[in-house]
């Protein structure tokens, strides 16, 4: 038998059975017991039978006494016998030593009432013997009840119903696991139990996600790499036959150091993104200052700034401490902050400020440009994602820059959103604050 079901099911019903049969058993044992002890009910029910035989002998001889066993074999369905007290049987005279003997052994099969039971009992005076033979009847018709039969089919229905409660999860697992195997990233066991196999199917839901996560950024990744290294290798492939041409080299040459360094930015910002994608058990668990990183930020950024003929302001409460990987937090504020920059219009500000309240610290970075469309605020964290592809392309970026700090923050437990100020966009990330 190779289901499950079916062997706990049977392992269930063996159990029952033998449970079952040891309490009848059990039971016969006692029975047995309670009729040698001299102070059970069946012992003195045992002891009445002999004086009432005893005293049909004494008064209506083996007439009288006949008519007592009959009596008794009609109303209990048994056999007694008187006999003096050297065994011998006061109606037919047969000897019947070895029954007394044989009513002190325990019959083997007594407690599936084969052979029948002996029990014997001598009176006080020592003068006469009592035997009363129980006759044998079918297997485990003298222990099972109606009620025992009903208490019986009750228990194999619930045997079934664990049997199946069991093992149901199982399959719902090993459906999924199959689904999964073939193809189908979205199967699911969905199961709400909250024993062990539910827990189980949970842990397989998290890595059938994770599963699909993952290929679903690779299968991403190669299609964005594969759209966006075909404009840059196109316009080296130009710059390469002008080189050879020898038709204004040096402009050749810095149009190739320029799209040679692009793709270099491009594949480096590419493997940032993957290593966002990976694993977030494998991410560095550092205390980091968070007011320390934006403020270094800003100023690492404030060239930029000035080349773009704007300036940074910055505002902190103070220490602020969160968890996490400080250049993964770095590359992820900075892009937001180059982001905004970018975007700023001339001799204008961007505001960049660190508040701290309620177990979360949120730097809010804010430019006074024109904004984004509000149907592209939910865009502007997907990969390779441009408002304006001609104007990005233009500034030299690929659209991965915000993606790239969306990861990083989800892997910190935290979020990055934006909105619309009126004028600007305003972009606001969220941490939770060590400690």
């Amino acid at each position: 038998m190779n289901s499950l079901f079916g062997k706990i099911l049977l392992w269930f019903w063996c159990t029952l059975a033998i449970t079952l049969v040891g309490s009848a058993f059990i039971a016969a044992q006692s029975a047995r017991r309670n009729a040698s002890d001299l102070e059970s009910p069946a012992a003195h029910l045992l002891t009445f039978e002999l004086e009432e035989a005893r005293s049909a002998y004494e008064t209506g001889g083996r007439p009288g006494l006949e008519a007592f066993l009959d009596t008794l074999e009609r109303v209990y369905h048994a056999q007694g016998i008187l006999a003096d007290q050297n065994g011998c049987d006061l109606l037919t005279h047969k000897d019947e030593t070895p029954l007394i003997r044989g009513a002190h052994r325990r019959p083997i099969f007594a407690f599936l009432g084969i052979g029948g039971t002996t029990v014997a009992r001598r009176s006080e005076d020592g003068q006469y013997w009592f035997i009363f033979q129980v006759p044998g009847g079918s297997v485990g018709t003298w222990f099972l009840t109606p009620e025992h039969l009903f208490f019986l089919v009750a228990a194999v229905l619930l045997c079934y119903w664990l049997a199946y409660h069991l093992t149901s999860p199982v399959r719902s697992l090993q459906k999924a696991v199959e689904r999964f195997g073939r193809g189908d990233l979205a199967a699911r066991t969905g199961s709400t139990r909250r024993d062990e196999l539910g827990q189980l199917a949970r842990a397989f839901d998290r890595m059938a996600g994770r599963i699909g996560t993952l290929l679903d950024a690779e299968r991403r990744l190669l299609l964005d790499i594969s759209h966006e290294l075909r404009s840059p290798l196109a316009r080296l492939g130009v710059a390469v036959e002008l080189a050879r041409s020898g038709e204004d080299l040096d402009t050749a040459l810095n149009r190739i150091q320029k799209e040679s360094d692009r793709l270099n930015s491009l594949v480096g910002q590419l493997l940032e993104v993957t290593r966002a994608e990976g694993d977030p058990q494998a991410l560095r668990r550092n205390v980091v200052r968070l007011d320390d990183l934006v403020g270094q930020v800003v100023e690492d950024s404030q060239i930029e700034a000035a080349a773009h003929e704007c300036r940074l302001v910055y505002s902190n409460p103070g220490n602020v401490t969160v968890e996490g990987d400080p250049e993964l937090l770095r590359r992820a504020v900075e892009n937001v902050v180059r982001n905004a920059i970018r975007y700023s219009p001339h001799r204008s500000k961007v505001e960049v400020s660190l508040v701290c309240e309620a177990g979360t610290a949120s730097i809010v970075v804010r430019d006074f440009g024109p904004g984004v469309p509000e149907e592209a605020l939910s865009h502007l964290f997907d990969a390779f994602y441009r408002v304006d592809s001609d104007r990005d392309r233009a500034s030299g970026g690929v659209g991965l820059g915000l993606s790239i700090a969306r990861r990083a923050i989800e892997v910190h437990h935290g979020k990055i959103q934006a909105r619309n100020a009126d004028p600007g966009l305003q972009m606001t990330i969220t941490l939770p604050v060590h400690g």
